[in-house]
């Protein structure tokens, strides 16, 4: 903008009174009215030191060869002077690759497979159990007991939970058939989702899942997004007022967690399901505790109206869906 009104100035008072009224650099607006003509490349002469094209074509041949294809230049150079035998210098092996278009890693690198992003919904209870592991500290350094802890996403209720000193892909099994078992799933119905652990992802376990008719998934490697209710309920496990910073025994943890699930599934009123418990909602008797709500609140306001300000009171609405990485509306339109 600054060059144009320069241009227009120009015949007027001249370029560089034009540059001066106007704060711009006389050099900038010569160099753009006649720029400077590219250079042409000249080709680097080539070093008398230079190794020859018998001598290149010996080094690629050592470097290309069965015994040094999958070693880095460093390596081949080091075992050939510990051979007696000295062809270039590390960095001329690295060029001659480059040129060669093979200055790539040569060694075999291991390859991950692309792992799918778990999009999961409940619309009920029973629909989607997560679970996971948890380690409770014991009474001395590097002394520890595991939590499991299975937890329907839908009502956040946990429907089975056990202490134990290690763990093990039988104890998970066990666990899980109890689980199925104390709910009554049909098969086909339930989705078992988990993160990477060896447990979950043992043999034992995928057996059972198969025979109960239940899916399972799991999370991305190194994705605790990817199971985010069992992470959020252990987390309220251990910021608890009461959570000791170590147990004493295995008996201590079985205590603590009995009581802590016991206030977690029937008294805790959980934000994300309308501030209901998880009991409430996963024996199908919130709807009618909301309109218990309904009905004080209702009193309430009828009782003294101009102290709600923005009108009549509502209680939290009751969950629809819990979702586990829910897409996005522009994915859910393609």
């Amino acid at each position: 903008m600054i060059e144009a009104t320069v241009e227009e100035l120009t015949p007027i008072v001249g370029t560089r009174p034009a540059c001066r009224a106007l704060g711009a650099s006389p050099a900038t607006i010569y160099r753009r009215r006649r720029p400077p003509e590219p250079r042409p490349k000249k080709p680097r002469p080539r070093p008398a030191r230079a190794l020859g094209e018998a001598e290149r074509e010996a080094v690629l041949a050592e470097l290309h060869g069965e015994r040094f294809v999958d070693s880095s230049p460093a390596a081949v150079w080091a075992t050939l002077l510990d051979e007696g035998r000295y062809l270039c210098s590390e960095r001329t092996m690295y060029r001659l690759l480059e040129a060669s278009g093979s200055s790539r890693e040569r060694r075999d690198q291991l390859t991950h497979p692309a792992y799918a992003k778990p999009e999961l919904l409940a619309t009920k209870p029973n629909e989607t159990w997560s679970w996971d592991i948890s380690k409770l500290k014991g009474p001395a350094k590097w002394t520890h007991y595991h939590l499991y802890a299975i937890l329907d996403i839908f009502s956040r209720y946990v429907v089975g939970w056990t202490v134990q000193l290690r763990e093990s892909a039988a104890v998970a099994e066990a666990l899980i058939a109890q689980a199925c078992e104390q709910q009554a799933i049909p098969r086909d119905r339930l989705t078992l989702h988990a993160d990477r652990g060896t447990s979950m992802r043992s043999k034992p376990v995928a057996f059972l899942l198969a025979d109960l008719g239940v899916t399972k998934t799991h999370s991305r490697p190194y994705t605790s997004t990817d199971n985010p209710y069992s992470e959020a309920q252990f987390r309220t496990l251990k910021y608890r007022p009461a959570f000791p910073a170590r147990f004493d025994s295995i008996e201590h943890a079985r205590e603590f967690c009995r009581s802590f699930f016991r206030w977690y599934n029937h008294e805790h009123r959980h934000s994300g399901i309308g501030l209901m418990t998880p009991a409430s909602v996963h024996h199908g008797r919130a709807k009618k505790a909301r309109a218990q709500r309904q009905a004080v609140l209702a009193a309430a306001y009828a009782a003294n109206p101009e102290r709600f300000v923005r009108g009549a009171p509502k209680p939290p609405t009751l969950p629809e869906a819990a979702w586990i990485n829910k897409p996005d509306s522009e994915e859910v339109a393609h």
